[in-house]
C-alpha cells in the first residue's frame, strides 16, 4: 500500500487573540489554563506542558521549529482547526502570522478544518452541574457570513503552494453538520451554498474543492449538533472525503471507568463505527488515530473532579506504544479498505488542554513522534 499521508489537527489558541483579551483579560491564552492544572486524583499526570515550556506560536520562529519537528517525524501536515463566525475569523494569527510566515513553511501541507462548533465559556468550566456555559459565539452562520468566509479562504490560503489538495482540489473539512445545516436553512439550501463554493473554487483556476466532512455520532462539547445520518448527508452535501477528529467522538464515555480510563476500549469503539462508515458510506474515510484525552485543564482547579459533561469526563493518558497500537489499527483499516489517497488524521499536534499532544512534553519527550516514525517512515518514503 502506498504510504499513506499522515495530517495532524493543529489547535490554535496558544498565543494572545482580541476576542480572547475581550472575554478573558488582557494577555490571556490558553496556556494559562494549562499551567495551572494540577493532579486531580491519585496518579493524574497533571500539569503537561512542552518539554522546553511553553511559546508564542504566532511567531515565524516558532513555527519554524514546529515544522521541523514535523518534518523530522514524518508528519506531512497539519489540519488547522480555522474558526470563523458572523463577524469574521478568530485565532487566525496562528496560522497567518505563524504557519504561513515561517521560512521553512513548504516543508509542510496545510489545510483548514472550520470548527464551526458552539463556542462556550469552558476556560475554565466552573461547574461540572452547569449544562448551559455561557456562549461566547454561535457556530451557525447564515449565507452572507459563509460567502465572506469562502471568499477569503479562496483568496488567502488555497492559493498557498503547500495548500493540500486531492486531485487538485483544495482540501476543506467541515467539523459539524448539523450547524452547518442550521445556519445555511437547510439541507438544500446548505448544498445550493456548497455548490457556490465549488463554482468559485473553479473560477480561481481549481478543478474544484475536495470538501472533506468530519462525522461522529456522540456529542462531547456542550451544545454540539450530531447527525443521526451521517451517510445520507455526506451524499445529499457533495463531500468527497469523510474523517474523524477525536476516539471520544465515538463512544460514550459514561460507558468507562472514571476518572481513569484503559485506553484499548476507546480505540476498539472507535475503530468499529470506522468500519460502518467505511461501509456505509460512498466516499472515502480517513481513520484518526488519537494520543489521549484529558480537558481536566479546562475544569476550575479548586472543585473536585467528578463526572459530568465535558470537561469533567474521564481521562485517557496512553504510553506511546499504546499510541502505536492505534497508528498500526489506522494502517491496517487503510489497508483493507483500499481507500484512494490514504490519509490517517491524528489529534492531536498539539491539543495540551485536553491531553492530546504529539509534540515533546515533560514526561514522554519525543515518544509520540517516534512512533509515528516507526509506523510510518517519513514522508520522503511515500510512493507516489
Amino acid at each position: 500500500m502506498e504510504r499513506p499521508k499522515v495530517l495532524a489537527y493543529y489547535f490554535p489558541d496558544w498565543h494572545q487573540d482580541p476576542r480572547n483579551a475581550r472575554w478573558f483579560g488582557p494577555g490571556w491564552d490558553e496556556w494559562a489554563l494549562l499551567t495551572s492544572a494540577k493532579p486531580r486524583f491519585e496518579g493524574h499526570r497533571q500539569p503537561r506542558v512542552p518539554l522546553h515550556g511553553p511559546f508564542d506560536e504566532a511567531t515565524p520562529a516558532a513555527a519554524e521549529q514546529q515544522i521541523r519537528l514535523a518534518k523530522q517525524y514524518g508528519v506531512d501536515g497539519f489540519l488547522v482547526d480555522y474558526y470563523w463566525y458572523d463577524d469574521g475569523s478568530y485565532l487566525q494569527a496562528a496560522l497567518d502570522e505563524g504557519l504561513l510566515s515561517a521560512e521553512n513553511s513548504d516543508d509542510v501541507e496545510l489545510a483548514l478544518m472550520w470548527a464551526n462548533h458552539e463556542l462556550v465559556d469552558i476556560f475554565p468550566h466552573r461547574d461540572p452541574a452547569d449544562q448551559n456555559p455561557r456562549q461566547l459565539k454561535s457556530g451557525a452562520i447564515d449565507r452572507q457570513a459563509f460567502e465572506k468566509m469562502a471568499r477569503h479562504i479562496i483568496d488567502a490560503y488555497f492559493s498557498r503552494p503547500n495548500y493540500l489538495t486531492i486531485e487538485g482540489r483544495p482540501w476543506f473539512s467541515i467539523y459539524e453538520l448539523g450547524n452547518l445545516i442550521r445556519g445555511l436553512g437547510g439541507v438544500d439550501e446548505t448544498a445550493d451554498a456548497l455548490g457556490w463554493f465549488d463554482e468559485e473554487v473553479r473560477r480561481a483556476g481549481f478543478p474544484g474543492l475536495h470538501l472533506d466532512a468530519v462525522i461522529w455520532g456522540i456529542g462531547v462539547l456542550p451544545a454540539a449538533i450530531t447527525s443521526s445520518d451521517p451517510a445520507e448527508l455526506v451524499q445529499q452535501l457533495g463531500f468527497r472525503s469523510a474523517t474523524s477528529y477525536v476516539w471520544v467522538h465515538h463512544a460514550d464515555m459514561n460507558d468507562f471507568e472514571f476518572p481513569a480510563a484503559e485506553i484499548a476500549p476507546l480505540r476498539e469503539a472507535a475503530f468499529a463505527e470506522y468500519e460502518g462508515y467505511a461501509a456505509e458510506l460512498d466516499v472515502p474515510f480517513y481513520p484518526n488515530v488519537t494520543v489521549g484525552w484529558d480537558p481536566s485543564p479546562r475544569t476550575d482547579q479548586s472543585r473536585a473532579f467528578v463526572r459530568g459533561r465535558y470537561p469533567w469526563t474521564s481521562t485517557w493518558d496512553p504510553t506511546p506504544l499504546e499510541f502505536r497500537d492505534g497508528l498500526v489499527a489506522a494502517r491496517s483499516f487503510l489497508e483493507r479498505h483500499g481507500q484512494p489517497h490514504p490519509i490517517v488524521t491524528i489529534n492531536a499536534w498539539n491539543e495540551w488542554t485536553e491531553g492530546s499532544v504529539l509534540l515533546p512534553d515533560n514526561h514522554h519527550g519525543n515518544g509520540f513522534l517516534e512512533m509515528i516514525l516507526e509506523v510510518f517512515g517519513r514522508r520522503d518514503d511515500r510512493v507516489e
